[in-house]
C-alpha cells in the first residue's frame, strides 16, 4: 500500500504567517527573549514563492495570515515602501493571495486606510465588492476555490484599540473591556495572572457581534450544502493551539459558534511565532496556528502547501512547518445520527 501514488487532490493552496518585513538590522521580540530576523523575511518569503511557482501542481491561491510587514516601519515612515516590497514579492506568482490583517498592519495603517489598500483581498466582481463580505468597515468574507468547499477569512481586530480613532465609540468600548482585565499603564504588557486572561493586551482583539452574526450566518448556509470551510484569522481561537496570550479576545464565543455548525474542518491563524495544533475533541475541527517567518532563522523556512481531497487535507510544511494530515470530521454525513 505504501508504493501506491497520492491521488490528484481537488486543489491546493498555499500558508504563510509573520513575514514582519522591515529593512532594519535583526532585533527581538517584546520581551527581547526571541531573535527576529527583519531583513532575511524577505528572502523566506521568495523561497516559498519560488517553492509554490516550481511545484508540478500549483497552488490555487496563497493565505497570508497576517503581520506581512513589521511595527518598526511606522516611526521609520518606510509603512507604504515596506508593503509594495513584500507585494512586488508576493505577484511573482501566479495565483491570488487571500490577506488576513495582524496587529502589524494597525502599527502601520489605520482600518480605512487599509481597505483602501492592496491588502484588501475581498473578491469583487465588476469592480465592486461581491456579495461575500461582512457588513460597513469589517474586514470579513469568503469564497469557494472549488465546489463544496469554502474558506471565511476573519477580522479579528473587529473590536480593537489598534486602527480605530481614540475618540471614536469602538476604541472606547475596546478600551472599556481591556481594562476590566488589564491594569498595566502600558497595555502590551499582559495582565499578572495566569491562563487565558493574559489574552487581553493592546496586541490581541476581539470580533464584534456584527461580525460573529454574520459568522454564524455564512456557517448556517454551508451547513445546509454540506460544503467544508476552512477558517482563517490572525488570532487563534482554541487554548490549546497556542500559547493563551496570543488568543482573541472572545475566543469562546467564536469557538461556540464553530461547534453549533458541521461545516468547519479547520481554524488556520497566525500571530504566535511558535505555532501550534489541536483537534477540538467535541467536533474534530482541526485548529492549526503556524509558526512565524520573522523569527525563522536564514537559512531555515516558514511556510508550507496543502493539498485538500474530498475526506482530508495534507499539509506539506517546509521548514518550521511540520507535516500534518487532517481528515475531515465526520459530522456531514453523520450529523443527524449525532456521531462525533
Amino acid at each position: 500500500m505504501d508504493d501506491c501514488p497520492e491521488p490528484t487532490p481537488l486543489f491546493t493552496f498555499g500558508v504563510i504567517a509573520d513575514i514582519q518585513y522591515a529593512d532594519i538590522d535583526d532585533g527581538y521580540n517584546y520581551s527581547r527573549t526571541r531573535r527576529r530576523y527583519y531583513r532575511s523575511s524577505l528572502q523566506l518569503l521568495r523561497n516559498a514563492q519560488e517553492s509554490w511557482s516550481e511545484s508540478a501542481v500549483k497552488p490555487e491561491f496563497i493565505l497570508q495570515l497576517g503581520d506581512i510587514i513589521d511595527g518598526f516601519n511606522k516611526g521609520r515612515g518606510a509603512s507604504d515602501r515596506a508593503l509594495d516590497t513584500v507585494l512586488r514579492e508576493l505577484s511573482c506568482g501566479p495565483v491570488e493571495v487571500h490577506h488576513v490583517w495582524g496587529n502589524h498592519e494597525f502599527y502601520n495603517f489605520s482600518r480605512s486606510a487599509l481597505l483602501r489598500s492592496k491588502l484588501n483581498s475581498t473578491p469583487t466582481t465588476d469592480g465592486s465588492p461581491s456579495g461575500g463580505q461582512a457588513a460597513g468597515d469589517i474586514y470579513a468574507y469568503h469564497f469557494s476555490p472549488f465546489p463544496g468547499f469554502t474558506f471565511v477569512v476573519l477580522d479579528a481586530y473587529d473590536v480593537s484599540l489598534l486602527g480605530r480613532e481614540e475618540s471614536s465609540e469602538e476604541y472606547q468600548e475596546a478600551l472599556s473591556l481591556i481594562r476590566q482585565y488589564n491594569n498595566n499603564e502600558d497595555l502590551n504588557c499582559p495582565p499578572d495572572t495566569e491562563g487565558v486572561l493574559r489574552r487581553f493586551t493592546m496586541f490581541n482583539g476581539g470580533l464584534s457581534k456584527e461580525q460573529l452574526d454574520w459568522l454564524d450566518s455564512v456557517l448556517s448556509s454551508a451547513d445546509e450544502k454540506q460544503e467544508k470551510v476552512t477558517i482563517v484569522s490572525h488570532l487563534p481561537v482554541h487554548p490549546y493551539s497556542t500559547d493563551p496570550i496570543c488568543l482573541a479576545w472572545n475566543y469562546d464565543e467564536v469557538l461556540a459558534i464553530i461547534r453549533s455548525h458541521s461545516s468547519v474542518v479547520c481554524f488556520m491563524a497566525g500571530h504566535d511565532h511558535d505555532g501550534g495544533y489541536h483537534q477540538d475533541k467535541n467536533t474534530g475541527v482541526h485548529h492549526l496556528t503556524l509558526e512565524g517567518v520573522i523569527e525563522t532563522p536564514p537559512d531555515d523556512n516558514a511556510f508550507g502547501t496543502v493539498s485538500v481531497y474530498e475526506n482530508r487535507m495534507v499539509l506539506k510544511g517546509n521548514g518550521r512547518i511540520r507535516d500534518r494530515v487532517f481528515v475531515f470530521p465526520g459530522r456531514h454525513s453523520d450529523a443527524d445520527h449525532g456521531a462525533k
